[in-house]
């Protein structure tokens, strides 16, 4: 009989932590950016080459410097997590077949399902999540409307912004500053419950600001 691995379980739940806890640090650094009104990618000189006097050059760089170090981490641990999942459920799967029926099986719920059309990910709602936003308004031709976002969709995750660590729509707002002409990954619930992934790019368009959407806090 196979039975699911307590070891691998515990492996994968530590890792989870970890990935929360990197996810935090970033939020950290980011709020860091936020306090200097700039982003990954604007100039800490002005146009005489002198370091800007407006900003601490010094904490920006260095926060920027956190913060790709940190998404480097993050990338590498969500490979061990996809692998670690990927083992459990093989695990789990062996045991129910082994065992149909069995309401005792413990398992870790599947992170997602197959990819569905448009490039979009159809996720299985077996796990619970909390929504930390809503869009009101998606703009024609806007950048949040190529990525398939729609009105009244909830935000489960916006990048690394999710319901473990949300505090407010500000939050989001450094992401999107960060993540300019960058893919973000976004996770939205819909229609009734149906969870679905996105893949976002913040950018400049003919409309006002980076995502031509306008998210509110839940009410």
């Amino acid at each position: 009989m196979v039975v699911p691995s307590t070891t691998s379980r515990d492996a994968v739940l530590e890792l989870i932590k970890q990935k929360d806890s990197i996810e935090a640090k970033i939020n950290d650094q980011g709020k860091i950016l936020q306090a200097n009104r700039v982003g990954m990618d604007d100039p800490l000189v002005d146009g005489d080459g002198y370091p800007r006097n407006d900003i601490d050059v010094h904490q920006v760089r260095q926060a920027r410097h956190q913060i790709i170090c940190l998404q480097n981490d993050l990338k590498a641990l969500m490979k061990q997590i996809e692998h670690g999942l990927h083992t459990v459920h093989g695990e789990t799967a062996a045991q129910r077949q082994e065992h149909p029926g069995s309401t005792k099986l413990q398992s870790i719920p599947p992170l997602e399902a197959e990819n569905g059309a448009g490039g979009s990910r159809q996720v299985a709602a077996t796990r619970p999540v909390k929504p930390i936003a809503k869009v009101n308004v998606v703009s024609e031709g806007s950048p949040a409307q190529e990525a398939g976002i729609a009105l009244r969709d909830e935000i489960i995750e916006f990048g690394t912004v999710n319901a473990g660590n949300f505090r407010d729509l500000g939050q989001i707002a450094v992401v999107v500053r960060n993540c300019e002409n960058k893919t973000v990954p976004v996770r939205v619930r819909r229609d009734g419950g149906k969870l679905v992934d996105l893949v976002l790019t913040p950018k400049s368009w003919s409309g006002r600001g980076l995502l031509g959407c306008n998210i509110v806090p839940m009410e």
